[in-house]
């Protein structure tokens, strides 16, 4: 429901990148696609209460690891986790819904908390650094666990999460400085960009991988309400039988295909244009039965160990990765020196990795030259690179509405 199901759905829906494609889809999905939903619309019956779901078991965390008779060191890294936790929830919440009611402390009785007042945002997001600030007291967290896990968190997802918060807030000059201490200090972290974009969204090269900052880990054909990964058959594409098969709910516009330049490696990643049935017959997407569309490829290419149809996969879902990172210096540091060598050369970065094919190596798309920008153009670059290399990544929406764009790209 929170990842991976309703909400990761909603969010793909309010952006400007796809659209509902199957006709027979349920009502819910034109009313967020085409911004009529109600407080009665179900994506809001069940991502509110599932927010407070989240919040409140960290907080029973809190709670718990202050109480708890161990070492004062392990109390501290479980109340850091924990809090961590409580501001990514809160920072990923509040860019939805705006003003929301703020509990510190785990609600025990329904009735306590029914009629509490909704916090305003600033406040919130004053809360939510107030909590990074705890967990990024050197010593409290670690910067890596075992195995290189990506589902746990650690100081650099909390130094993330800061850059990425301060971005919301416009302090320009916090986003610039903690995504440049994550970017100086990535080796301690295990961070850096993959050479193959494809592998991010492999399921079985996706444990560890080094480009996942924080991720959500499905565990395959493990059937549990929490564990119920519907992305794939929710883009996969309608009416076929195959491995690739779905329900072709979601559905990118024509628009976003036919402007992404065949050149970027990326955008064979992002999208299905043939696939094959059950038969190993090929089907171009002219041909496709349902919406004859491109359809995401990203959440059905390969997704491991599953139910069907890529339902309840192994897929690992990144909440952030060192990409992001990336795009968040050259914005901020963009804001408050212009396009400089060094943020020019952060989009850079990205850049040449979607160069990278498996067998050659492109000269597209090219560098970006910072002799001739300004600050505004390469605004609008960065924002650009975001909605190429973070395709359907459920990151859209959330910059349409911090930079307000929404005239322009629905208009």
């Amino acid at each position: 429901v929170a990842w991976g199901g309703e909400f990761t759905q909603a969010l793909l829906l309010l952006s400007d990148m796809v659209d509902v494609g199957n006709p027979g889809a349920a009502a819910q999905n034109f009313e967020i696609n085409e911004f009529r939903a109600t407080p009665e619309n179900y994506y809001s019956t069940i991502i509110w209460p599932r927010a407070f779901d989240i919040i409140n078991a960290a907080n029973t965390t809190i709670k718990g690891a202050r109480q708890v008779d161990i070492e004062a060191s392990l109390k501290e890294r479980l109340e850091a986790e924990a809090r961590a936790l409580r501001a990514i929830a809160y920072f990923t919440y509040v860019q939805v819904f705006g003003d929301m009611p703020y509990f510190d402390a785990p609600v025990t009785k329904v009735s306590e908390a029914i009629n509490v007042e909704r916090t305003p945002e600033s406040e919130i997001y004053a809360r939510v650094i107030e909590d990074l600030e705890y967990a990024f007291v050197e010593g409290r967290l670690p910067n890596q666990y075992d195995a290189s896990a990506r589902t746990r968190v650690t100081r650099g997802v909390v130094a993330t999460t800061m850059a990425a918060a301060y971005l919301n807030m416009e302090n320009w000059q916090e986003a610039y400085d903690y995504a440049k201490w994550v970017i100086d200090n990535k080796a301690d972290f295990g961070y850096d960009l993959v050479d193959d974009y494809q592998d991010l969204f492999n399921a079985a090269k996706q444990d560890g991988i080094a480009e996942h900052v924080l991720a959500v880990d499905f565990l395959g054909q493990q059937r549990h309400s929490d564990n119920d990964d519907t992305m794939s058959p929710l883009t996969g594409v309608g009416q076929v039988s195959g491995s690739a098969g779905g329900w072709s709910i979601i559905v990118p516009s024509m628009d976003v295909y036919e402007d992404w330049d065949d050149r970027d490696y990326r955008k064979g990643v992002a999208f299905d244009t043939t696939v094959a049935n059950a038969n190993g017959e090929l089907i171009h997407y002219t041909d496709f039965p349902v919406v004859k569309r491109p359809h995401i490829a990203k959440y059905n290419r390969f997704v491991g160990n599953n139910s069907g149809s890529g339902r309840r996969s192994d897929f690992n879902y990144p909440i952030f990765r060192y990409a992001e990172v990336l795009l968040i210096a050259a914005e901020a540091l963009n804001e408050l020196s212009g396009p400089t060598a060094e943020a020019v050369g952060y989009v850079n970065e990205i850049r040449a990795r979607a160069r990278i094919w498996p067998d050659a190596v492109s000269t597209f798309p090219p560098d970006v030259v910072a002799a001739g920008q300004t600050k505004d153009s390469f605004r609008d670059i960065v924002l650009e690179e975001r909605r190429l290399e973070l395709s359907f990544e459920y990151k859209r929406w959330f910059d349409i509405k911090r930079r307000n764009l929404g005239e322009e790209v629905f208009k």
